[in-house]
């Protein structure tokens, strides 16, 4: 073989070699990439396993997954029905944030609840939950004079506890706030009414300028911590979109509820579109928020492989 032959093989080779390198090294980790981006989150993840309730109201009012009773109920003379889909409450097929929406066309009396029964898991040593929901509404344009609570958890006295996201009654634009009511002497000693206690001296996390829509779906997120231990730090936090807007601390949230008694509560005075409600038994950490705010095709995504 002639020299320039030679040199040319040997100045060739080694180049070759590295555009292979550079190539198989890319492929890998295009290969890796997307993977994490693929990889849907496993039915036995910590997250998933926290899971206790989970309503997408695509084809009914009942909860496609419960480690209760996966039963909607409405309350009529003081006793639990079974409840149903009618003009106050409509199923929305495709109108939600993942599939079908149930949609409150106007204020009424008709507001959908799921009994405790584990779901929450209120106790009287201590209790933590975290609560999760899509809402798409404009406060201001769609909701009707008065409080409005999408969701709502109460016990067998509004004294001995209640919780609720509220939208605010007076104000334009109306403030958004999560609050925390433990047993009346500790966050009302003076007896007053809500709406005269000072903003900064009530139990609450408020957002003064919300981003809700009727173009688009707001995610909205918020937990209970270590409620009825006063050995531990006691909290409550509100996220919305994933992001935390504040929370609710340095506070006794002692509660005197009848734990058979104990009802997640939708729709009170609501006006708007509510999907993919959905309960865990523990606190969810802001990571694990931002997981729920990403998941492709909501909950669903963390129900046991069984039930999907």
């Amino acid at each position: 073989m002639s020299s320039p032959a030679l040199y040319l093989i040997r100045r060739t080779v080694p180049i070759l070699s590295i555009a292979v390198a550079i190539a198989m090294l890319t492929s890998a980790a295009l290969a890796e990439h997307e993977a994490k981006v693929q990889t849907p989150i496993p039915s036995n993840s910590k997250l998933a396993s926290a899971l206790t309730l989970h309503a997408s109201f695509d084809k009914g009012l009942d909860a496609d997954f419960s480690t209760g009773d996966k039963i909607c109920y409405v309350r009529r003379s003081g006793k639990l029905l079974r409840a149903e889909a009618n003009d106050d409450a409509k199923l929305r097929p495709e109108a939600g944030r993942f599939g079908g929406a149930l949609h409150f066309p106007k204020k009424s009396g008709f507001q959908p609840t799921f009994k405790d029964g584990g779901v929450l898991g209120y106790n009287d040593d201590n209790w933590s939950t975290t609560v999760s929901v899509w809402l798409k509404l404009n406060p201001d344009l769609d909701l009707e004079p008065g409080y409005c609570d999408p969701i709502q958890i109460v016990g067998d006295n509004g004294k001995k506890g209640f919780i609720f996201l509220e939208f605010s009654k007076d104000e334009t634009p109306r403030y958004f706030r999560y609050a925390i009511r433990p047993l009346f002497h500790i966050w009302n000693p003076d007896n007053v009414s809500w709406a005269d206690i000072p903003f900064n001296k009530r139990p609450m996390v408020q957002v003064d300028r919300p981003p809700f829509t009727r173009e688009e779906w707001t995610h909205v997120v918020f937990t209970l911590e270590n409620v009825n231990d006063k050995s531990k730090p006691q909290a409550g936090r509100l996220y919305i979109n994933g992001e935390l807007q504040g929370a609710i601390e340095n506070w006794d949230l002692t509660f005197g509820w009848d734990p058979s008694q104990v009802l997640l509560v939708l729709g009170a005075s609501y006006v708007g579109y509510m999907d993919d409600l959905g309960v865990f038994n523990r606190v969810l950490d802001q990571d694990e928020v931002k997981q729920l705010y990403s998941l492709k095709n909501g909950i669903r995504d963390l129900h046991p492989p069984a039930t999907k």
